[in-house]
C-alpha cells in the first residue's frame, strides 16, 4: 500500500504533527509549499490547521488540483483553536474530485498563533493511534 503525507502549515503545528506520524508510519511528509506530485497513492493523509474558521487558501488551492489519479483515499487531521472545527471545504473539494475522504477525522487543539503547547505528546499520541485505526480498516 502506498501512503503519502502533506501538510500545511502557518504556525509549526501541523508540521510537528507530520513529522511525528512520518515517522510513525517511516514515510516522509511534504510541505503542500514544495508542490509535491502524488502518484497512485492508496491513502494520503493531509495534515493542516483551520485558521479564522477556514482551511487555509493554499491548501484548497493544492487540493483543488488532486484527483483519484493522485489518491484513491484521504484522511484528514486537522488542529484548531478550539480542537472541534472541521475542514469541510478540503473534504468536499477532494470527494467532488472523486477522493474517498475517510468519514472519521483526527481533530485537535492547535492553541493560539506559538501559544498552546500544541501538539502535546497526548495529541501526537492520539494522532498516531487515530493512524494506525484507519490502516486497520482499509
Amino acid at each position: 500500500m502506498k501512503i503519502s503525507i502533506i501538510y500545511y502549515s502557518m504556525t509549526g503545528h501541523s508540521k510537528k504533527m507530520a513529522n511525528a506520524i512520518s515517522k510513525e508510519l517511516n514515510v516522509s511528509s511534504e510541505n503542500i509549499k514544495t508542490n509535491p506530485k502524488l502518484e497512485d497513492v492508496d491513502l494520503l493523509y493531509i495534515i493542516s490547521g483551520i485558521y479564522g474558521d477556514k482551511s487555509s487558501p493554499v491548501l484548497i488551492e493544492y487540493v483543488k488540483e488532486l484527483t483519484k489519479r493522485n489518491a484513491k483515499k484521504a484522511a484528514l487531521i486537522t488542529s484548531s483553536g478550539s480542537g472541534t472545527t472541521k475542514p469541510i471545504e478540503v473534504r468536499e473539494i477532494l470527494e467532488n474530485n472523486g477522493i474517498m475522504v475517510l468519514k472519521d477525522e483526527f481533530l485537535y487543539s492547535g492553541g493560539f498563533m506559538f501559544f498552546g503547547g500544541h501538539p502535546n505528546k497526548k495529541d501526537i499520541m492520539n494522532a498516531t493511534n487515530f493512524v494506525r485505526e484507519t490502516l486497520k480498516t482499509l
